[in-house]
């Protein structure tokens, strides 16, 4: 089974940080969405879980301050505020999408999730409340 986290979004929306020294704006169409549970967001995010949005590159900017970069792997990098911390984008070296922590729109509820991944690696103590589809890796056939 593949997953089908796709939403769209209706109009542009806008996000940043907690304060406000990077912000972001995405434009109307749609993307992926979902819940992931692998060690690298939960400690990225200081969370058991991250919730984010995938959307192709061209239709994401920042519209305010610039985000400082961790290369959080050999194959990607996170994107986060300097001044508080906020980890914003995830991209893969492929430069085709913007993963958005989808909290950090001003507007959340524009991108729900629509499945979980890598529950393989999920806190024990954490489980949410809903029916989406779990997926132990990152649910894509080959």
């Amino acid at each position: 089974m593949s997953r089908n986290g796709t939403i769209t979004i209706a109009h542009a929306a806008e996000g940043g940080c907690l304060c406000g020294a990077v912000r972001y704006r995405v434009e109307a169409g749609t993307g992926d969405s979902g819940y992931c549970h692998c060690r690298m967001c939960q400690r990225s995010a200081g969370a058991p879980v991250l919730a984010w949005v995938s959307i192709p590159l061209a239709r994401f900017c920042f519209t305010k301050g610039a985000a400082k970069i961790y290369r959080s792997s050999s194959h990607a990098q996170r994107e986060f505020c300097a001044a508080c911390g906020t980890q914003l984008v995830f991209r893969d070296d492929k430069g085709e999408t913007a993963d958005i922590n989808s909290v950090t729109l001003d507007d959340p509820t524009l991108a729900p999730p629509r499945y979980h991944i890598w529950r393989m690696s999920r806190v024990a103590w954490f489980e949410t409340a809903d029916n989406l589809p779990r997926f132990d890796d990152r649910g894509i056939d080959p």
